[in-house]
């Protein structure tokens, strides 16, 4: 089944019509957004566009196709199966994750119970962040990730929304679990709170992510770093989105444990860091060993610098800076 026939099913009738006439390609297509009494839009190479009643594209909000509540529960049917209660557990983090590894947005009324969000009705807003993997991305940060070609360094992949962080972490884990060219494979254990990384369904991973990684699906950051540890015996432990004083001190024990730690922060630079008190602390220890910072100025996932544990800039907008070893953590000030 080719990549469109395969989301378009996922949607009502008048909706699944409308997307079959749509003459993009559904490899860049990013998002598909449902609300109620709402345009349908769509996220096409990071723009964002409406969707008209014939299949078309549009700037022009009075263009746009209107949402009603029917379709969206009609779509809501076929992305569950026609078993939303099958997917309460991930109902309650507000997304579900469907075959090809489409993550699943919700949001609508809550429930709650005495231990927090028990479910959620009356769904109205819908997300489909499509899943895209980009097999080699990770390769021109490979030999700034390894030190002495051998051993993997402490990583924090920093970018702004929308700018590729998931998609170059999950070939970076796929990369360092096969082993690439010079580098040895070694396992690796990943943390997929929200399923984006490995977008597993009914508990196998739709992307691929090395045959030396082991996943923890739908499970928070700090207990599923310290369950890999004691469970997995991991060479590497990755996870996405970082930021909370918890999670900060899982980092620190995963550390101190002799683990490899590959993460991704939500950040503009080095300077946006220092902003934030829980992320500041990991600056001013030096927990990590290399920061690698995203922009989107001339592709989704582009590298706009690397630094080392000091601070000091070992890469710049496509050339490595001169006297730079990325093997090495000695390293020069640029300029």
């Amino acid at each position: 089944m080719e990549r469109k026939d395969e989301l378009i099913n996922l949607f009502s009738r008048n909706i699944r019509e409308i997307l079959n006439q749509v003459a993009l390609s559904f490899d860049e297509v990013q998002e598909i957004r449902l609300r109620v009494a709402a345009p349908l839009m769509l996220v096409y190479k990071n723009e964002e566009y409406y969707l008209t009643g014939s299949g078309d594209i549009s700037k022009k909000l009075e263009d746009a196709y209107i949402v009603s509540k029917n379709e969206l529960k009609e779509t809501m049917e076929y992305m569950s199966n026609y078993s939303l209660y099958a997917f309460e557990e991930e109902l309650k983090q507000g997304f579900l994750t469907v075959q090809g590894g489409h993550r699943i947005g919700i949001a609508g009324k809550t429930i709650l119970d005495e231990s927090g969000i028990k479910t959620m009705k009356y769904i109205s807003f819908i997300n489909i962040r499509l899943s895209h993997q980009v097999k080699g991305c990770a390769s021109p940060i490979l030999p700034f990730v390894y030190k002495n070609h051998s051993e993997v360094c402490h990583t924090l992949i920093i970018s702004p929304p929308r700018c590729g962080k998931t998609t170059l972490l999950r070939d970076l884990i796929r990369q360092i679990s096969d082993g690439s060219g010079e580098f040895k494979g070694m396992n690796v254990g990943v943390v997929d709170e929200r399923s984006e990384i490995g977008a597993c369904y009914q508990g196998a991973p739709q992307n691929d992510l090395g045959i030396r990684t082991d996943i923890l699906d739908c499970c928070p950051k700090a207990k599923g770093m310290m369950m890999l540890i004691r469970t997995m015996s991991p060479r590497v432990i990755a996870v996405d989105e970082v930021g909370s004083r918890e999670d900060l001190d899982a980092i620190e024990y995963v550390m101190n444990c002799g683990c490899k730690l590959i993460a991704t922060v939500h950040g503009s630079s080095i300077e946006d860091l220092r902003q934030k008190p829980v992320l500041r602390t990991l600056l001013e220890e030096r927990i990590f060993e290399r920061y690698i910072v995203l922009n989107n100025f001339s592709k989704i996932g582009n590298i706009d610098q690397i630094f080392d544990s000091r601070g000091t800039q070992m890469y710049k907008a496509d050339k490595i800076v001169t006297g730079v070893r990325p093997d090495r953590q000695e390293s020069r000030a640029y300029g």
